[in-house]
């Protein structure tokens, strides 16, 4: 028989906590001996080592408790749900851990392939690193946050730019950056982008993430931050387009 104090050194935890386990009902507290001192055997530091194992896996108290009255075979079975939990928080860990080390490197988060050529080809037609990098970063924010409705966007997004006019609308707004806010050309480029857009889209609302998402107007946000011409530009068009 030995005191708490050896069993808590025997099985790795605290005085502290093996009170605690007393208190939760996990662990039944022993009578005391002749002179004033609870005392422990092999089953009690079996038990107390099962418990924290299980604690120690993220089991909530109340169900390691609970376990106590299981059958062997409902003990197995509990512990293979367990261990199936670990299992699946050990491979959302190590997508963090990768996603730790793409933000370390300058990569916030990955981009299907797809994406990754188009941003190539922005450069190769003329755009700015500014653009290629700003459309970068907002398609990184689209598929983190509306993967079900990015890979629709983007490929409209990414047809549009097939085609030598409309690019040229783009490349157009990718060099107003650093125009006065009062330039006139910003005026005439807002009513050939409204146009463009009426014709390709008509009455309908061209896709994008979810209706009540707060992603349109952050991604919009972004871009009227960096430039005051940007800013503009955006409000001149949606006044066209009345939205």
């Amino acid at each position: 028989m030995i005191t708490i104090g050896r069993l808590a050194r025997y099985a790795g935890v605290s005085i502290k906590t093996i009170r605690v386990y007393h208190d939760k009902g996990l662990l039944p507290e022993p009578g005391r001996d002749a002179s004033g001192y609870r005392r422990y055997g092999a089953d009690d530091a079996i038990d107390l080592i099962k418990i924290r194992t299980l604690a120690e896996a993220g089991v909530p108290l109340a169900r390691i408790r609970d376990l106590r009255s299981a059958t062997d075979e409902e003990f197995q079975q509990a512990l293979r749900e367990i261990d199936d939990e670990l299992a699946a928080r050990i491979r959302g860990l190590q997508a963090t851990r990768g996603r730790l080390r793409r933000l370390a490197a300058g990569q916030p988060a990955p981009l299907p392939t797809e994406v990754g050529a188009h941003l190539e080809d922005l450069a190769g037609w003329g755009f700015t690193p500014r653009w290629v990098d700003l459309q970068r970063d907002l398609w990184i924010l689209v598929f983190a946050t509306h993967p079900d409705r990015a890979t629709t966007l983007f490929h409209d997004q990414a047809t549009i730019l097939t085609d030598p006019a409309l690019r040229q609308l783009f490349l157009d707004y990718d060099r107003a950056h650093d125009l006065d806010p009062d330039d006139p050309g910003i005026d005439d480029l807002a009513r050939r982008i409204a146009e463009a857009h009426r014709e390709r889209y008509g009455p309908d609302e061209p896709p994008g993430p979810d209706a009540g998402s707060e992603i349109p107007a952050l991604i919009q946000g972004t871009v009227n931050a960096s430039s005051p011409a940007w800013q503009r530009l955006d409000t001149l068009i949606r006044a066209q387009l009345d939205v």
